[in-house]
């Protein structure tokens, strides 16, 4: 995978070739006057892909799980730490949704407006409706920083964790619903 290694700092300078749900993200981030840093690279579709991405972000890169239940009634954007195993029993008893799985991708463009490998706490942007509830893993409030992509995986942002939470959030109208999955890599 080619990484352009320079952390940018804010859009790009030349939209050319740019999606336009990313040029969304980055409107929306200037309008609320939130800085951020930008790493460049190819499509980054696997949380392996994020990991190689991290050094030259300086920020960790967060696993954006799209899940709905059985009868696709409802659906949640799970943000947790990027090399934590997701278990769905650990999850479901605590929001109180039982047979959880993926969401299929036609939802995730439907409700989130991104495809597979691009979900983002700033693809909440694009649900206007609520739809999607937003669950966030607790050691992920813990980080200083948040890398996510701008609903297209071929760049990665690093946003203080504090402007996604006091700004970013609360313009949406958005309260997410904090959760504490164990980390099983702990034994």
């Amino acid at each position: 995978m080619h990484i352009d290694t320079t952390l940018y700092k804010g859009r790009p300078a030349d939209a050319t070739g740019r999606s336009a749900v990313e040029i969304a993200c980055y409107d929306l981030l200037d309008q609320l006057g939130i800085d951020y840093g930008r790493i460049d690279h190819d499509h980054a579709d696997t949380i392996e892909d994020c990991l190689e991405i991290e050094g030259y972000l300086q920020a960790p890169i967060h696993k954006n799980l799209v899940l709905c239940n059985r009868q696709k009634t409802k659906f949640y954007l799970l943000i947790m730490e990027g090399e934590k195993p997701f278990r769905t029993k650990d999850l479901s008893k605590q929001i109180e949704s039982s047979r959880l799985s993926f969401a299929p991708p036609e939802d995730m463009e439907c409700y989130l407006g991104v495809e597979p490998g691009s979900a983002t706490i700033l693809s909440l942007m694009n649900d206007r409706e609520h739809q999607v509830t937003l669950l966030l893993d607790a050691p992920v409030l813990q980080c200083e920083r948040f890398g996510c992509h701008p609903c297209k995986n071929t760049s990665t942002l690093s946003i203080a964790t504090t402007d996604l939470l006091s700004i970013f959030l609360p313009h949406l109208n958005r309260e997410p619903i904090v959760v504490d999955l164990p980390d099983i890599r702990e034994g």
